[in-house]
């Protein structure tokens, strides 16, 4: 197998549900979108436009000198393979800025708004080297960066509010840069254990902690208590295929109608 990560996935997605982490890759079954996010979308967008040609002086002082020269631009590495497995895996997403440093190395850097802390930025380190691997280790005709030799958060803390005119607010807040540091190793290692997850079984659904597996298992009780009532009240139901009488079955995917003549006819139904 050649999985897709996406680096956005590699934080929230794969440390909040296991579960819904191995769906989403191996299966291309996705969590319903939340609203919510796009006001920080929207306060990012501004952000790049701003900073966009700016020196990083502007941008913080505590970055070495260089020009912002790229702006939410798509990246895709080239295959990683990982020791002991024989799966592989590529990167693919797009990065918020990045700087051309006087230096003539590059600094990737990802805007984010609330409040940083430490393990926070830990999660998003994986985030930052996917784009580092895929800057300089890029697939064919994708975009090459290289050398990274800056990683880096900028957090937009919002702590006051102004209303200059009754037709606009305006949110003020410090802009702090939090560096990354780069381990490359660290990462493959990281990336290791996410292709031995998707190689491996699904994992359990986690109802307790995942809000969306809570949702899915509180909704197939449900669907399943109707289910009853209705093969207690029409019986099981006919085969698509011969027409013949069906039976509950269990496979690698869970239950389903199967034909009663299997393995000469093979008609399924979903439940």
């Amino acid at each position: 197998m050649n999985y897709k990560l996406s680096p956005s996935d590699l934080t929230f997605l794969y440390d909040s549900c296991k579960h819904c982490f191995v769906l989403k890759v191996k299966h291309g079954i996705s969590q319903p979108s939340i609203p919510l996010p796009g006001v920080f979308s929207a306060i990012s967008a501004l952000q790049k436009n701003f900073y966009s040609d700016k020196r990083t002086e502007v941008v913080s002082p505590d970055i070495p000198p260089g020009t912002v020269k790229y702006g939410e631009l798509k990246v895709r590495s080239s295959d990683i393979s990982l020791p002991g497995s024989t799966s592989t895996c590529f990167l693919s997403g797009r990065f918020d800025i990045v700087a051309e440093l006087d230096d003539k190395t590059y600094a990737v850097m990802d805007f984010k708004t609330g409040n940083p802390n430490d393990e926070k930025a830990a999660m998003y380190a994986r985030q930052l080297h996917a784009y580092a691997v895929s800057l300089e280790q890029p697939a064919l005709d994708a975009l090459r960066l290289s050398p990274v030799s800056k990683l880096g958060l900028l957090y937009f803390t919002p702590d006051s509010c102004d209303r200059p005119d009754a037709s606009k607010q305006i949110l003020s807040g410090p802009m702090k840069w939090i560096e990354v540091q780069r381990d490359d190793a660290a990462f493959l290692d990281f990336l290791r254990q996410v292709v031995e997850l998707l190689d491996g079984p699904l994992p359990p659904p986690d109802p307790d902690n995942c809000s969306w597996c809570k949702y899915r298992d509180q909704t197939a009780q449900w669907a399943g208590g109707q289910e009853d009532q209705k093969i207690s009240l029409s019986g099981p139901p006919l085969c698509p295929r011969c027409q013949g009488p069906m039976s509950r079955r269990t496979g690698k995917r869970g239950e389903f109608w199967g034909c009663n003549k299997f393995p000469d006819c093979r008609g399924t139904r979903n439940l």
